[in-house]
């Protein structure tokens, strides 16, 4: 089972809030659904959470090694599958899914055993469709296009771009079901200051486009233009396939 995770932002019932999870499991997640049937969480109340609910410097080794604790509890105890983590208005919920109940309190005093001067809750429920991982966790398309937006960023970033210098930003894009409305898309496209590249096809035989414009890669700038163009090829019949840039030094 490949197993690798993955961090972003979200806004949870008004909150800023940290969200990471195993995004490899998403690939056993047919047969994980069959076998771990039990969603189970822990929750803990930070003691000096920062201005915005989430965890602060001070206190994040302390739950990065609850968190270490856990998960070695659950190896232990072999009772399941340790699939995230939500921080969010002073609260860090640790999310598993279980095969079976019947050793929790022992799984939660062997991890926990240390971490007397923390306020923890814990429970489990049945969750046969996994909708916590799916719909909690999980990230939508355009959650996942900022995480691979802030990944183009930071390998930049580390290249020593500056990212506030406008330069030609590539885009692609492939038709969901066809390619009639590809006409409007190129003179909506052309209107936004956008330029067509070439004609793509990838691997499948499904057709798209490459295009261009000149803008500024920085986080706020790309993740705002992207979502933009989320938006708008939808209403064409075509989905975001994502950007690329070269590296621009000050």
């Amino acid at each position: 089972m490949q197993e690798y995770w993955e961090l972003y932002m979200k806004n949870l019932e008004g909150k800023p809030s940290s969200i990471q999870f195993n995004a490899g499991i998403s690939m056993d997640i047919d047969e994980l659904q069959y076998s771990h049937p039990i969603v189970a969480f822990v929750k803990v109340k930070l003691k000096e959470p920062s201005e915005h609910g989430l965890i602060g410097e001070q206190e994040e080794p302390e739950i990065l090694f609850m968190e270490d604790k856990l998960e070695a509890s659950l190896i232990k105890f072999r009772i399941g599958k340790y699939v995230g983590r939500v921080i969010s208005d002073g609260y860090v919920t640790f999310l598993f899914y279980v095969q079976f109940t019947y050793n929790w309190q022992d799984f939660l005093e062997f991890a926990l055993e240390e971490f007397e001067s923390y306020e923890i809750s814990n429970g489990y429920q049945e969750d046969r469709e996994w909708n916590y991982y799916k719909k909690l966790l999980y990230p939508t398309p355009k959650e996942w296009q900022l995480i691979q937006n802030h990944k183009v960023c930071d390998v930049l970033k580390a290249k020593e771009d500056n990212l506030h210098l406008a330069r030609a930003i590539e885009h692609k894009l492939f038709f969901s079901n066809g390619d009639e409305k590809k006409d409007e898309l190129v003179s909506k496209l052309d209107v936004k200051g956008f330029k067509i590249q070439s004609e793509i096809e990838n691997e499948e035989g499904v057709k798209g486009l490459k295009f261009y414009r000149i803008d500024k890669p920085f986080y706020h700038d790309i993740d705002e233009l992207t979502l933009y163009l989320i938006d708008l090829l939808e209403e064409y019949g075509a989905s975001y396939d994502g950007w690329e840039t070269s590296v621009v030094k000050s």
